[in-house]
């Protein structure tokens, strides 16, 4: 007969409470104590190039830096931001995916495609808001526009077929073709092209009248004497194009359409990670060099946090919505 009772009751005991910890929750704060301990994906739901693509290889390369693990950029365009979205939509919440999200993936794409996978609010954490940038109306320097209020008299004729066009179905600057619109009563044909570039080549030659884009991609153009900046969507004047006034202050009150850029993490991502990961990203929007470089894309660097995100989405979303629901902006 065995007489080490207790001792054989304590490495009982011992081996029953360390299958118990093994089972037992871990908490969010501990979670985020943790985090990170290995390689993070950021998801650009676009091709390399562009503002998102860019910002997101700004953040991967500080936040390796700052949390000592890799970050690694994973590129997956279509669909308007939509297809690189809904993968992160349906990723881990453990904070190992992020994807950087615009006013198109996370606003306009919902009221506009059939399908896109995911909710824009409801399925994300908002992380931060990075930054904001007006899109500008050009028309081509030789053209016969020469005021906003030439385009509105233009468009108002009966029979006006004046085309505008944009880097893409459901993009910011198509629906912002289809606001101004809708508040001058005018009469405009869209033609989408497969990016800014494309869209900028075409009104250069003369296939399209008139062009909604983001500031940055047209500034050359402006300041080489080839487009003229009519107006931009912001509600005051853009460092980018200084002397251009805003559609709002040239009669069109309250005019405001402001593309922007964020990033999030999947829907039930731990507090404690979400707030961690704003710290980081938004000390690297303080960084000189950061800023130098946003500064030349046009954005006004932002850095709000994930209250202020989710505020704003919010009301993007609802606003896009209405747009499109009155411009009749629907994709089978």
């Amino acid at each position: 007969m065995r007489k080490n009772i207790p001792g054989r009751r304590a490495l009982l005991l011992k081996a029953a409470a360390a299958a118990a910890a093994a089972h037992w929750p871990v908490t969010p704060a501990l979670a985020a104590d943790a985090w990170p301990e290995r390689s993070i994906t950021y998801i650009v739901p676009f091709t390399p190039g562009g503002a998102t693509d860019i910002l997101g290889r700004l953040y991967s390369q500080a936040l390796a830096q700052s949390l000592k693990v890799p970050v690694v950029v994973e590129n997956i365009g279509g669909t308007g931001g939509s297809l690189g979205s809904a993968k992160a939509a349906r990723a881990k919440p453990d904070g190992y995916t992020l994807v950087g999200g615009t006013i198109s993936s996370h606003a306009i794409n919902v009221s506009i495609y059939p399908s896109v996978g995911y909710d824009p609010v409801k399925s994300f954490e908002p992380v931060i808001l990075s930054g904001t940038l007006p899109n500008v109306m050009l028309v081509r320097a030789d053209g016969p526009f020469k005021t906003l209020d030439d385009v509105i008299a233009a468009g108002k004729k009966p029979g006006s077929r004046i085309s505008y066009g944009s880097a893409g179905v459901g993009s910011s600057q198509h629906l912002t073709g289809s606001l101004f619109a809708l508040e001058t009563g005018t009469e405009l044909l869209h033609v989408p092209y497969k990016g800014s570039g494309p869209a900028l080549q075409a009104l250069m030659s003369g296939e399209i009248d008139l062009l909604f884009d983001n500031i940055t991609p047209g500034i050359p153009f402006v300041n080489a004497g080839r487009l003229r900046a009519l107006g931009v969507t912001s509600l005051q004047e853009s460092r980018s194009l200084p002397g251009v006034k805003p559609l709002a202050q040239q009669g069109l009150a309250g005019f405001e359409v402001l593309s922007w850029q964020a990033v999030f993490a999947p829907a039930g991502t731990p507090a404690p990670i979400i707030d961690k990961l704003h710290r980081h990203m938004a000390a690297t929007l303080k960084q000189p060099e950061v800023q130098e470089k946003l500064a030349a894309l046009g954005l006004d660097v932002s850095g709000a946090g994930p209250q202020a995100l989710r505020a704003l989405q919010r009301r993007e979303v609802a606003k896009w919505a209405e747009v499109a629901r009155r411009a009749q902006v629907k994709l089978d």
